[in-house]
């Protein structure tokens, strides 16, 4: 009697056990279904919010690739438009050079005008006189250059009178300031050849002398002179080496 007492109780413990069991098991089956279909929701929502940001995300990018291009043109337009503003600078500075220049001209133009009106006399007379402007001093120059020619032939003629007759006679002085070198020289004879004449101021029996590197070297008289050129001897006893070309000369005092 015991035994079956003892196995009804064994009985209905495991029974009640099994009923245990099976509530809790199906409690973690519900939970565990519970946590899956949340799960399943989460993850359709982070799909789908995913899904979202990469649709963002491209339109994001395709905007971003349409601004970059509309800067670049904007760029290349604003360079486009800046250069050509320049260029427009550039055109107004020069012709307001241009006008400031041709108003110049202009008052110029209007001031000889005044000038020829208050003449009284007519721009075909004016044109004379300025043919006759010339012809008188064409006429002038040469005349001047034949008295330079005859004040030189009387100061040779007056230097050769006055070494016959003055006594203690000296050479002409040549000008201060004369300078020049020596072209040819022929040491065999003391023949020489200077790159001073006439225009210079050098007349004959002038004398001058020849240095090199700052030494003297001899002492020269004028024979003969030529526009530009002249010849001259070495005088005796001043002849300290022979003349050289390129030597240097200048003024006897």
């Amino acid at each position: 009697m015991l035994l079956r007492i003892s196995l009804i109780i064994a009985i209905v413990a495991a029974l009640a056990v099994g009923v245990l069991n099976f509530v809790l098991v199906k409690e973690k089956i519900e939970t565990t279904e519970r946590h899956r279909a949340e799960e399943q929701t989460a993850k359709e929502a982070a799909q789908t919010e995913l899904a979202s940001t990469k649709k963002d995300l491209e339109k994001t990018t395709a905007d971003l690739k349409n601004t970059k291009e509309t800067l670049a043109t904007t760029e290349a337009d604003r360079d486009k438009f800046q250069a050509e503003a320049t260029a427009e600078k550039r055109k107004a500075a020069d012709l307001t050079a241009k006008l400031a220049t041709t108003t110049a001209e202009r008052d110029d133009a209007q001031a000889q005008l005044a000038a020829y009106k208050a003449t009284g006399y007519e721009p075909a007379q004016i044109l004379g006189f300025d043919k006759q402007f010339k012809e008188l001093r064409e006429a002038i120059e040469a005349t001047t250059l034949d008295n330079r020619m005859l004040v030189r032939k009387l100061t040779r003629v007056e230097n050769q009178l006055a070494e016959i007759i003055q006594p203690g006679w000296r050479p002409p002085l040549l000008p201060a300031g004369l300078r020049g070198k020596v072209l040819v020289s022929d040491p065999k004879w003391d023949f020489v050849i200077l790159d001073v004449g006439e225009d210079q101021g050098v007349i004959e029996k002038g004398e001058v002398l020849v240095s090199r590197n700052g030494k003297l070297v001899a002492k020269l008289s004028v024979r003969s002179v030529d526009k530009n050129r002249c010849i001259a001897n070495v005088l005796p006893g001043w002849k300290i080496g022979d003349v050289m070309e390129g030597d240097q000369i200048l003024p006897a005092s």
